[in-house]
């Protein structure tokens, strides 16, 4: 009986002592169980690392290669990523173009259609859209006479003058990039929305 109780008492203690020696504490970070689980090798999709002693003072991978060794020996060249198939264009999850002008293309602009059609539903999220983004500035009725507008001064009055004949692509493009006060907004408003602002703008603000 008291041999059973010792042994039990042992049991208790040994795995009571394991707990607490993968516990972390002051200087101690502790021990991990299975580390590779935790720190495992990633494949970096736009480099390749294929010398295998690369970081392999630091290493404890189980397969004893340098800890920096990333390159993928199932891709061409060791790559991560895979090359696109020859002439072919990316498109986003709405199976748009990536939109290609710069900030001083503004002429080229001038050629781009609208590729949405302006639908009542297109247009009243593209009213929504404005709201959202453009009336503080430009005013509720594309006036310029937002209230941020009337503070920082010279925002373009997209009713008068000039500005009625600017083209969809035109106004895509500032939209997108940017022009004298105006910031550029490409990083915030998707492409599609930014399409749709532009139809609500031609389509309601400007008729």
């Amino acid at each position: 009986m008291k041999f059973t109780k010792s042994i039990y008492l042992l049991a208790v203690m040994g795995v009571s002592y394991g707990l607490a020696s993968c516990s972390a504490s002051g200087d101690h970070p502790g021990t991990e169980y299975a580390p590779q689980m935790y720190h495992s090798v990633a494949y970096e999709p736009l480099t390749q690392i294929r010398d295998t002693d690369q970081g392999n003072w630091l290493s404890n991978r189980e397969d004893e290669i340098g800890e920096f060794h990333n390159s993928n020996p199932n891709n061409p060249h060791g790559m991560n990523m895979r090359e696109p198939a020859p002439n072919t264009v990316p498109r986003n999850k709405d199976g748009f173009l990536p939109y290609r002008l710069g900030v001083d293309d503004i002429e080229a602009s001038n050629d781009i259609t609208n590729p949405l059609e302006p639908t009542d539903q297109v247009i009243a999220e593209g009213r929504q859209l404005y709201t959202q983004y453009c009336s503080t500035c430009h005013g509720p009725g594309g006036e310029g006479d937002g209230l941020a507008g009337e503070v920082v001064g010279g925002v373009a009055n997209l009713k008068g003058g000039a500005y009625l004949e600017l083209s969809e692509g035109h106004i895509f493009h500032v939209i997108t990039h940017g022009k004298g006060r105006m910031l550029p907004h490409g990083s915030q408003i998707s492409i599609d929305r930014r399409w749709k602002i532009v139809h609500y703008v031609k389509q309601e603000i400007q008729n």
